[in-house]
């Protein structure tokens, strides 16, 4: 090869590795972590996993990002190992879709048909409308469909320049002669394993077959122990991805390892014992792009087959080489179970309705723990107690855990809508953590008052209940708000906000003229002041949560044009403390 040569396959493999990073990165951005949803809750059956794997991976074009996502499904415990299996499994299938793409390339005749499917065609028509596609239309799905194009326009431009480059090596008698050597099967299996390891895509590797198999100077013989190779070099990147992962995860990676090892030896010895019985005239024969697809295919379908009714062995032998310890895992913190899979980075987009799933957790603690808080102040007890400072606790634990997953998100390439939701996250897990703090507050008050021994008239338990009413009304339709993302729920909160205000500042103004004239005194006056300071604050902070949602569905960044437009909202339950006011003269 000259000089030129070698800088067109160098080139054209860079293209071709960028150009699947591309469109595989797009792909996952227009499905938006929905299809990791349905992996996640529709594997129930183990050949539903397989089916669902194959049909993920042949969508996301990328078997590595399935097996790692699933090593995170099992570590958190959203997946069970037999599952995961299948899911594996068929994954190995779904990624052959991409050599039957790529085998493209090797297409030749002159009919119209063929001309047209060739990539030399149809790539730079696909480049121009992807590129024109992603500089001028502003919708984000129209735009991932325009990364889409572009990036397998690139892909199949970099495999073509390959291919061109490659063309003159079947004459070049010192290339064919180390090709040869492969065609042993062991070394040809460890070649594949490690070209495949080394890039972390059996794609790819498969790909590059394909480009020298265009050149003729593949043989069947050279190339079916390269791709057994690339099938075991594929499971390097969920081993690494299983590191530091509890024991079911590694174990995951583990069986992904045995599938395909055993998976090549059967394969090793039914091809090589059929050849040793009765002759393949075929294995020294050129293999075409088309060739080197049907072998990837043919080997992942008689894999599965053949082990599919062994997935509790399997499973068996995965658990007898990562064996249980005899610690005791279960006194795991709560907060720490609910730790997010740094692995689920892999699609940013799934990442981040784990972290949502995540913070309805923390948002379910800080609802129970708010409303015990509310509760206390009339039924006080020590269990009530406890539970409130664990609680507190455990959501501060909750918000350090979210915000530094949601940091890392942040930095990542995120469409539009993903944006919005990591936006609303962060301030939600904010505002959460500060009503929990201020939950703490409410109970320090009411523990204040049983050791000081001090009493609250009944006017002043009266003026507490319509607060707390009214904060319990608001606590519960934020928390419904944020859970079901439902924005006019989110508009009703505003308004509850300004009549909480409104009672604080009324209920502060009788409270003082109550101590004036002795009718309170200045100690029970400050431990009051702190309890309905404490449930104006809380209110803020579910105001905060409502808005952070209203602005970002809106596009209006100025909230108060909500509050004009729903000053009717809830209107039976406003009038109903105004009646409460009226009887106390407050108003």
């Amino acid at each position: 090869m000259d000089l030129n040569s070698i800088l067109s396959m160098v080139g054209g493999l860079a293209l071709f590795l960028y150009g699947m990073q591309f469109m595989g990165n797009q792909l996952e951005k227009m499905s938006g972590g929905k299809l990791e949803r349905i992996l996640e809750k529709m594997t129930d059956k183990t050949y539903k996993g397989v089916l669902l794997g194959c049909a993920v991976t042949a969508v996301i074009q990328s078997s590595s990002a399935v097996t790692v996502m699933v090593v995170g499904f099992v570590n958190s415990g959203i997946m069970q190992l037999s599952r995961a299996i299948g899911v594996i499994m068929g994954a190995n299938v779904g990624t052959t879709v991409t050599a039957w793409i790529l085998s493209l390339t090797g297409l030749s005749g002159d009919s119209l048909i063929v001309n047209l499917l060739k990539p030399s065609t149809f790539a730079p028509v696909l480049a121009v409308i992807g590129v024109f596609v992603l500089m001028f239309c502003k919708k984000e799905k129209v735009k991932n469909i325009g990364g889409i194009a572009t990036g397998f326009a690139i892909l199949m431009m970099g495999m073509t320049f390959m291919s061109d480059a490659m063309s003159g090596l079947a004459s070049n008698e010192e290339f064919t002669s180390i090709l040869v050597k492969f065609s042993n099967p062991l070394l040809g299996v460890l070649v594949g394993a490690l070209l495949t390891a080394v890039i972390q895509s059996s794609s790819a590797s498969v790909g590059i077959l394909q480009a020298l198999a265009i050149s003729g100077s593949v043989s069947f013989a050279t190339a079916f122990p390269i791709i057994l190779g690339q099938n075991i070099g594929t499971c390097i990147t969920a081993l690494i991805s299983s590191l530091g992962t509890n024991k079911n995860a590694k174990r995951a990676a583990f069986a992904h390892f045995y599938f395909n090892v055993i998976g090549v030896i059967l394969a090793l010895i039914i091809f090589y014992g059929g050849n040793a019985i009765f002759g393949l005239p075929f294995l020294n024969k050129a293999a075409s792009a088309s060739d080197i697809a049907i072998m990837h295919t043919a080997f992942n379908l008689f894999a599965t087959a053949v082990l599919l009714p062994f997935t509790k062995q399997l499973e068996f032998l995965a658990t007898k080489t990562i064996k249980d310890s005899k610690k005791d895992e279960s006194k795991v913190d709560p907060a720490q179970k609910a730790l997010i899979e740094d692995r689920f980075f892999i699609n940013p987009a799934y990442a981040v309705e784990k972290c949502k799933d995540v913070t309805i957790e923390m948002a379910n603690i800080v609802e129970k723990m708010s409303l015990s808080a509310l509760s206390i102040i009339k039924n006080y007890s020590e269990e009530k107690a406890n539970t409130i400072l664990e609680n507190e606790k455990t959501t501060d634990k909750y918000e350090e855990i979210l915000e530094t997953y949601l940091v890392k998100i942040s930095a990542m390439d995120l469409n539009d809508e993903v944006s919005k939701d990591v936006f609303v996250l962060h301030h939600a897990i904010e505002n959460f953590e500060k009503i929990g703090d201020y939950s703490e507050d409410i109970l320090k008050a009411r523990v204040a008052i049983n050791e000081r021994k001090y009493s609250l008239s009944e006017q002043a338990k009266y003026e507490l209940s319509v607060m707390i009413a009214a904060l319990t009304k608001t606590i519960n339709l934020t928390m419904e708000a944020f859970r079901e993302n439902d924005f006019s729920k989110a508009k009703q909160i505003e308004p509850l906000e300004n009549v909480i205000d409104n009672l604080k500042k009324q209920l502060k103004n009788r409270h003082l003229k109550r101590v004036e004239e002795g009718e309170c005194s200045v100690q029970n006056g400050f431990l009051y002041l702190d309890l309905i300071n404490a449930f104006e604050r809380i209110a803020d902070h579910c105001s905060d949560i409502a808005v952070s949602m209203i602005e970002l569905e809106s596009g209006d960044y100025n909230v108060h044009t909500y509050v004009r437009e729903i000053k009717e909202t809830d209107k039976e339950f406003i009038e109903n403390l105004d009646s409460h006011l009226e009887k106390y003269s407050l108003n």
